[in-house]
């Protein structure tokens, strides 16, 4: 790959950070609200349904990381389909299909994540003394955090791959010159 390749890819990539970033404050955003009006990340752990087995039941925590991930990943979609990615030549609803699956890579794996920072029987919970179970330092926040962190890179580039892989490419301002400039 050349090295003006190299450099659009990284532009796009750092694009896709800036965007990805106003992503991850939606997305906390949400899970601030969500939880708020739920009474406190200190009952972020409360089961919504339970399901057989001795511990096993789908969370308040599990919901609000999956509505928090759909208003990021809308968000997240329209920005990139304007700015990172301009040009794409999918329709609206086709593309957000694909950005949608796409994320959803991304997103179970920081699901896996945030579940085994917030677990208490988990060998990878987050510890005790800066760690709490409300407030800033809640390990309902930190987890979700963090696991949208490690979903990112996969999501950027099964994005890159997949969804805005027809988009028209937006020319090297570096390479381009003005009509009758010689080269």
């Amino acid at each position: 790959m050349s090295e003006g390749r190299w450099l659009r890819l990284a532009h796009q990539f750092l694009k896709f950070a800036i965007v990805g970033a106003s992503g991850v404050v939606v997305n906390m955003l949400v899970a601030f609200v969500l939880n708020k009006a739920h009474g406190g990340a200190q009952y972020a752990r409360d089961p919504v349904w339970s399901l057989p087995g001795d511990d096993l039941a789908v969370r308040f925590s599990y919901i609000v990381y999956v509505v928090a991930f759909l208003v990021a990943n809308l968000w997240n979609y329209q920005l990139n389909r304007l700015w990172t990615f301009r040009g794409t030549q999918r329709t609206w609803w086709h593309g957000f299909a694909a950005f949608l699956a796409a994320g959803v890579l991304g997103a179970v794996l920081g699901f896996v994540v945030k579940v085994a920072l917030t677990h208490p029987h988990s060998p990878l919970y987050l510890p005790g003394g800066f760690f709490t179970d409300s407030g800033w330092r809640a390990r309902e926040y930190w987890g979700q955090l963090i696991g949208v962190l490690f979903g990112t890179p996969v999501n950027f580039v099964a994005n890159r791959l997949w969804t805005f892989r027809h988009h028209a490419p937006v020319p090297d301002p570096v390479a381009v010159s003005a009509p009758g400039e010689a080269e």
